[in-house]
């Protein structure tokens, strides 16, 4: 039986798609060798920022890149961010049902907070970890660890639900059951590779996992 419920943040309960592609865009115009667009990034997509900037540079130290990227995103931030249908209606019933939640994300504490308030969320998450609670960010699985931990949860009854490969590889090395979500901009196919025990192609999907019904409350 399912007890409790991880989730990673960015593309998994909030749509930050178009928030995190603008953001890398306007920070890495003209710091790449080659001209940067929208396709280096998406593969790349639920990486730790500075992991992902590194690469994108090829630089050693990409500090003034980290501390660009943040300012610009938390500008933009509610401007650009949007709901996916039916996550706060399955999130808010199932909170009701007794489910514990967290997220487990690699973005940092503030704009983690920021997203789950625009979404209407932060009244339902009984713990967050974020990059900066970590040493190792996912596919590392020192994150789903803590917040089990956090939560006085046990592995065989968690599910970790997200939208990318490094969501559904720490899941694995956490020993706990991954769901990957078919809204993925990754796409339902290239999560499949990665074997998540389930594929979500609608939110209300969670409540046959928690082995409830579609409408209950």
């Amino acid at each position: 039986m399912i007890r409790t419920l991880l989730f990673d943040l960015d593309g998994t309960l909030i749509d930050t798609n178009e928030l995190i592609i603008a953001t890398f865009l306007h920070v890495l115009e003209g710091k790449t060798a080659e001209p940067f667009t929208r396709d280096h990034i998406i593969p790349n997509m639920g990486l730790p920022l500075m992991e992902q900037l590194l690469m994108f540079t090829g630089r050693t130290e990409v500090e003034d890149l980290v501390q660009a990227y943040r300012e610009y995103n938390v500008r933009m931030h509610d401007e650009l961010v949007r709901e996916f249908p039916h996550v706060r209606e399955v999130v808010a019933a199932l909170h009701e049902q007794g489910i514990r939640m967290g997220v487990v994300t690699n973005k940092i504490s503030r704009t983690a907070q920021m997203g789950l308030k625009v979404a209407g969320l932060e009244n339902y998450m009984d713990v967050i970890v974020a990059e900066d609670d970590v040493m190792n960010g996912k596919p590392d699985p020192e994150g789903i660890l803590k917040a089990i931990e956090a939560l006085g949860a046990e592995p065989e009854t968690t599910v970790m639900v997200g939208d990318s490969q490094y969501d559904l590889q720490a899941a694995k090395r956490a020993g706990v059951r991954s769901a990957g979500v078919a809204w993925s901009s990754k796409g339902e196919e290239f999560l499949r590779q990665f074997e998540p025990d389930f594929l979500l192609t609608d939110m209300r999907d969670l409540y046959e996992i928690i082995g409830t019904e579609r409408d209950a409350r």
